[in-house]
């Protein structure tokens, strides 16, 4: 259903801005050209072509492009609070009007001037109007997002910038509304100050009620284990608080914080991540000799999804040229990490796609290709090896749980139940003589409030996903992955603009 009423926001804006362009004297079949047709406002309406560009800035270029159409519809004469919210809220119904009602003629720039207003306060007005406006939009109904990693590739790439649908599963109330506009939760120009006041703080709530996540959907969700972070650019989400707190300090809080800055985030200010909903409330997952198993079948693999494969040639080594053109991997990015040498000159490690993978079997100098499997111990959750013996590439067999489902305590799972029944579900725990204790009452049983999820990405040995963090609670999800508006690797990515995710 979101979807749909994006599609019908797009497809009614570019009908309305068809018309105008005819009013304008504008040739109309600029209007259906992705951002050419933004340049051609900007024209028009003499405003200075810096703010084409801003459009492109991740979040804030949303405000800007409201912004200039306000200005657009300005040049038509539409000066009222009624004509803006209109532009903003119904540009399916409004731009048509405005493109072919005969009663709206273009009026230009001059339009500005002739009204009592001066100009520069309408541009004031204006920019007012559409800060509230992209507010609304970007807490209800649709966010631009970038792709800062490549955990997703390559189903999706490093600066891909994406929209992300809210009303897919139900727009979910802000929890924390004190917040500064167009960021998520530091300051512009900082990647340490907190944007946002825990004055106020709100329960849990989503208008409409919440629509379940369905398989294999690509979700934007606030990082379940990002509630304390170490608030260092180099920490943060990058490296968790937790793994921190377990790995170097042993478990011991008062040392880690006597020794690094501590930022406690509320749940919707924590960092947006994005992965495949691999496993829905109910299900069986697991993970064996690094093959996904979703209810004891082989789990789907996306057309785009990358692993790690092991590879013996003999002879020579694959070319430079083969692994740059036919597998696109980077051999001058040094963080790229996909083709790494690891044993003698013919045995390497390659990071690729199903359809890469082919491409490799037919070299006639390949001896070998098997699966890498990483069975170090140690780093996955629930982090407790003495009844959770899991690695990376073989872990589970764990049943997501579901609303309603009554959780058995026992001292062999209770930490993979403890973080749901206190952080996500906000209760006390607490054990006394083997006996436990929710809330100051003896319970050896849970009913669950929420339902929860499990997040894996595509890139399998390049992701921090669930194996790492656990179960995603449904107060944590954000919305669905749907369009790809925008991509950028040293020039744009043109092959990818308005591709939609599967």
């Amino acid at each position: 259903m979101g979807w749909i009423i994006f599609a019908i926001y797009i497809i009614g804006w570019h009908v309305g801005l068809y018309g105008m362009f005819k009013k304008m004297g504008v040739e109309p079949w600029k209007a259906l050209i992705p951002f050419y047709n933004t340049w051609i406002i900007v024209e028009k309406c003499r405003i200075k072509k810096i703010w084409f560009y801003l459009q492109f800035i991740p979040i804030a270029g949303q405000f800007i492009s409201i912004w200039i159409t306000i200005i657009l519809s300005m040049n038509f004469g539409r000066f009222s609070l009624i004509d803006h919210a209109l532009l903003v809220l119904v540009p399916f119904i409004y731009m048509p009007y405005l493109g072919y009602s005969p009663d709206v003629r273009w009026a230009g720039p001059d339009a500005l001037k002739r009204y009592k207003k001066s100009a520069a306060r309408e541009w004031v007005d204006a920019a007012v109007f559409a800060i509230v406006a992209a507010t609304l939009i970007r807490t209800f109904i649709f966010e631009a997002y970038t792709i800062p990693t490549p955990s997703m590739e390559r189903t999706l790439l490093v600066n891909d910038f994406l929209f992300v649908n809210k009303m897919s599963y139900g727009p979910r109330l802000p929890q924390t509304p004190l917040s500064f506009p167009f960021v998520h939760n530091t300051m512009p120009f900082s990647q340490t100050t907190p944007s946002y006041l825990k004055w106020i703080q709100l329960p849990y709530k989503r208008i409409g009620g919440f629509t379940k996540v369905k398989r294999n959907d690509v979700v934007v969700f606030n990082f379940p284990a990002g509630d304390t972070i170490i608030n260092l650019p180099e920490y943060g989400s990058k490296q968790p608080y937790y793994d921190v707190l377990r790995q170097q300090f042993k478990g011991n809080r008062e040392v880690l914080m006597s020794n690094f800055p501590i930022l406690v985030h509320p749940m919707d200010k924590t960092d947006n991540y994005i992965k495949r909903c691999v496993g829905v409330s109910g299900d069986i997952i697991q993970v064996k000799e690094g093959i996904l198993y979703v209810n004891n079948q082989p789990g789907f693999v996306p057309p785009g999804s990358q692993k790690d494969y092991l590879i013996e040639t003999t002879g020579q080594p694959l070319t430079a040229d083969f692994i740059k053109d036919e597998l696109g991997i980077d051999l001058d990015n040094d963080q790229d990490q996909s083709y790494t040498q690891i044993s003698g000159a013919n045995t390497f490690v390659i990071n690729t796609t199903p359809e890469g993978l082919e491409k490799i079997k037919k070299q006639p100098n390949i001896k070998s290709i098997q699966p890498y499997v990483d069975n170090t111990h140690g780093l996955t959750w629930p982090n407790e090896d003495v009844n959770f013996p899991w690695t990376v590439d073989n872990f589970g067999p764990v049943q997501i749980p579901k609303q309603g489902q009554v959780l058995n305590l026992t001292p062999q799972n209770i930490e993979m139940y403890r973080r749901l029944i206190t952080v996500y579900e906000h209760n006390t725990l607490e054990e006394n003589n083997g006996q436990y204790l929710i809330n100051g009452k003896p319970a050896n049983q849970y009913i669950l409030k929420y339902n929860y999820y499990w997040m894996m990405g595509d890139n399998r040995h390049r992701s921090q996903d669930s194996r790492f963090w656990g179960f995603v609670p449904e107060t944590h999800v954000v919305g669905k992955a749907s369009l790809i508006w925008f991509s950028w690797n040293k020039g744009p990515r043109w092959n990818r603009l308005f591709k939609s995710i599967k």
